[in-house]
């Protein structure tokens, strides 16, 4: 019994994402039936639960997690109704059956309450050829229902761009993309500019494969953006866009390729900087104990965490002292599970110090490469 509660815990929090409704039923108990809504207050994502008691009905917005805490197995019958089909648990005897049936349910019928449906950038309906390839979209515009979570985060990415930009008058923009792979989010970000923000774009990708900058032109000539270029070139040696550069984005370029791509931007004083650093090991390879953060230092998973984080940190720490206004944002990649620090930067008048960072230094005997190049 435990373990079939922990299944529809389980299927609950798997489909809390693409949630209509959930219904719980046939209880014993005062509380004859629960409902559970999500919300959206203040542009947070809550949950509304609805108490049935005798003739009476309770509210309750709930955070995510607390999901968990339901009496699921005071109700003989549970049903989920979410997007493209429902899950029914229905109590026999001492155990629970389940069934799954299709349903019409869009996202587009998914209504948040106490708020409007939320509005995004990118919309079910646009014409956006990256996310067709990206199998988030159908030919005719309709969001795949399985990839629903895939179209909020490409969604969340271009938020969080357009938080700096969309006030913005200018008529064109020239962008750098550093490490871009063979990632879709170029090609997004191209559609922002020039379908969404009405601008001329001017975006050349870097990378070091000839075969994915190869592809990549293939792509952008297919969908006829004709401002969108991808080079193969080393941040390290190689003589890059020397014209004016509003903006860098540096997605998961690896190890002390971020460094390189955010020293680019200090030395030419680049407007705004887009970096989610990935596979920090430059500190955990040379750091060295001698202070209160020994600790942590002791065994090699969370040696490794926290180099990361040290890592990062310095790395803000670099860019506020040289004029920057930085923001730290939890960020998901649509191609990826894991949660990653987005370092979103803006240049301002101000500046700072190096003594945070030189004190640490000093004190663990470590190396960090932005800091180094910066130093120069």
């Amino acid at each position: 019994m435990e373990d079939m509660i922990e299944n529809i815990k389980k299927d609950v929090i798997e489909n809390a994402s693409n949630l209509k409704k959930m219904i719980l039923s046939d209880s014993t108990n005062e509380i004859k039936k629960i409902i559970v809504r999500p919300v959206q207050i203040k542009n947070r994502e809550m949950f509304q639960i609805e108490r049935y008691c005798l003739n009476k009905v309770f509210h309750e917005n709930i955070e995510f997690n607390k999901l968990l805490d339901i009496p699921y197995a005071e109700y003989k019958q549970i049903m989920i109704e979410t997007i493209g089909k429902d899950i029914i648990f229905s109590k026999q005897k001492s155990e629970y059956k389940k069934k799954e049936r299709p349903n019409n349910i869009s996202p587009t019928d998914i209504k948040l309450s106490h708020n409007k449906q939320k509005s995004y950038i990118i919309n079910e309906g646009d014409y956006v050829p990256a996310m067709i390839d990206l199998g988030i979209f159908t030919k005719d515009g309709k969001i795949v229902r399985s990839k629903y979570d895939k179209f909020k985060q490409i969604n969340r990415f271009i938020e969080i761009i357009d938080d700096l930009f969309k006030s913005m008058k200018k008529d064109e923009i020239t962008m750098l993309d550093f490490g871009c792979g063979k990632s879709y989010l170029t090609f997004l970000v191209y559609y922002y500019f020039v379908e969404i923000k009405k601008m001329k774009a001017n975006i050349i990708g870097y990378d070091l494969k000839a075969d994915v900058v190869d592809r990549c032109n293939e792509i952008a000539k297919s969908y006829g953006y004709t401002g969108l270029h991808f080079q193969m070139n080393d941040i390290k040696k190689d003589k890059l866009y020397d014209g004016k550069i509003d903006a860098i984005i540096s997605l998961h370029a690896c190890d002390t390729a971020t460094d390189y791509a955010l020293d680019f931007a200090i030395k030419r004083k680049i407007p705004y900087i887009f970096s989610v650093p990935c596979c920090q090991h430059e500190i955990n390879q040379t750091i060295k104990k001698g202070g209160d953060f020994d600790i942590l230092l002791n065994d090699g998973l969370i040696k490794e965490r926290f180099s990361a984080l040290l890592t990062d940190a310095i790395r803000v720490e670099v860019l506020r002292a040289k004029g920057y206004n930085v923001d730290v944002i939890e960020f998901v990649d649509f191609a990826h599970s894991p949660k990653n620090i987005m370092l979103r930067a803006s240049l301002t008048d101000k500046s700072g110090s190096f003594d945070k960072v030189e004190k640490l230094i000093k004190k663990y005997n470590f190396t960090q490469k932005l800091y180094e190049l910066t130093k120069e």
